[in-house]
């Protein structure tokens, strides 16, 4: 999913610090670096040949420009500050945005935050401490821990989520999204198993995403030190947008379901149900990534773009 930024002449001071921070190659050649992996200041120093004194000053520059997340993780030493890239395109507009046409509100809900599921081995949730319960025991899913999970895996079955229904009284939503990491369920793993998984908004079937693999072979580069090799590390970045249109993964369109659809009854929440339905050609289950595993620092992200 691209990371997309947009700013108009009318926010002078968010268009002037994105410019400041672009107007120096060596910041461009470590968004260019940190593109794919996230990398300490060292690393980056090391990789870039420049001080790690002017690697601290430019990494500061590229966040307050809103351009990279900086979190901190455990290293070998203490504590090592992971630089991660924030925003893949920036869109500037030579016309300032009229507030009337266009609003955007968002909320993050953690995947262990889930208000109905069925679930079946090979399965369990994690968190930053370890596997939450036992692993394979569906009990371990009531737990009230659960919502600390950074990683959620279940070979088959559902799981629902309620967001809050974002939209203010006299709204009318433009686009419905939802940004999650994901990836197929093997036992251990395996990078060639697909898996068909099927996403619902407020019970209607808005599209199945075939995942290609359950992805094994590297670290996940947020993965705590307690998560062992051999398991599932990461998952694919699914963008999910439903518009006045259709609806698109990855900026593929999968149904004709539209957003006027989905909020035709009110109701003070939106319901997200990730699937395998019974009848699915692969059953390959389902990795979920909240912010402390995977490549993602995110949970699972629901915006609405609407007009007033």
């Amino acid at each position: 999913m691209s990371r997309i930024v947009d700013v108009d002449v009318g926010n002078k001071e968010k268009l002037c610090s994105i410019c400041k921070a672009l107007s120096v190659p060596a910041r461009i050649d470590i968004l260019k670096l940190i593109e794919n992996k996230g990398l300490s200041i060292s690393e980056i120093s090391e990789r870039l040949n420049i001080p790690q004194s002017s690697v601290t000053f430019h990494i500061k520059v590229l966040e307050s420009a809103d351009l990279i997340n900086i979190e901190e993780r455990p290293g070998m030493r203490g504590t090592m500050k992971l630089c991660t890239r924030k925003t893949d395109y920036v869109n500037i507009s030579a016309y300032q945005k009229n507030s009337d046409i266009n609003e955007y509100r968002s909320c993050e809900m953690p995947i262990g935050a889930y208000y109905d599921f069925d679930v079946m081995p090979t399965c369990g949730i994690a968190g930053e401490k370890g596997i939450i319960g036992t692993e394979d025991k569906v009990t371990s899913f009531y737990l009230p821990e659960r919502t600390r999970a950074g990683i959620l895996w279940t070979a088959g079955g559902y799981v629902k989520y309620r967001f809050p229904n974002l939209l203010p009284a006299g709204g009318k939503a433009h686009k419905l999204m939802f940004t999650l990491e994901i990836c197929s369920e093997a036992p251990n793993y395996h990078e060639d198993w697909k898996s068909d998984i099927t996403f619902r908004i407020n019970g209607l079937e808005i599209g199945t995403w075939r995942s290609d693999g359950d992805y094994g072979a590297r670290r996940g580069r947020l993965n705590p030190e307690i998560w062992e090799n051999g398991s599932t590390q990461y998952g694919i970045m699914l963008g999910i947008e439903v518009n006045e249109k259709s609806t698109l993964m990855n900026g593929k369109k999968y149904s004709d379901v539209t957003v006027t659809q989905l909020f035709e009854t009110e109701r003070p929440y939106i319901e997200f149900e990730i699937c395998n339905k019974p009848d699915a050609v692969y059953i390959g289950g389902f990795n979920l990534f909240g912010r402390t595993y995977g490549d993602y620092p995110q949970d699972i992200v629901m915006g609405i773009e609407y007009r007033n």
